[in-house]
C-alpha cells in the first residue's frame, strides 16, 4: 500500500496556488490521477480535486492539455 504523500511531507493545506505540488497529480492530458494509482487518502484527495478546481478557474492550469 502506497503512503499518502501529503502525511508523508506534513502538508496540512492543499493550496491551489502551488501549481508544481497539483502537476504532480495530474497525467500528461491534465487530467487528474485516481487514487488508487496516487496512494494519497480520501481526505487528501478530496482536498486536492477541489485545489485542482479552484486552480482551473483561475487559470493557473489547464482543462485540457493539447
Amino acid at each position: 500500500m502506497k503512503q499518502d504523500y501529503f502525511a508523508a511531507n506534513n502538508i496540512k493545506y492543499v493550496d491551489y496556488k502551488d501549481v508544481e505540488l497539483l502537476k504532480k497529480f495530474l497525467n500528461q492530458n491534465a487530467r487528474m490521477i485516481a487514487r488508487k494509482r496516487t496512494g494519497v487518502s480520501a481526505k487528501s484527495q478530496r482536498s486536492l480535486s477541489e485545489a485542482v478546481k479552484r486552480a482551473r478557474f483561475m487559470g493557473l492550469l489547464p482543462f485540457v492539455a493539447k
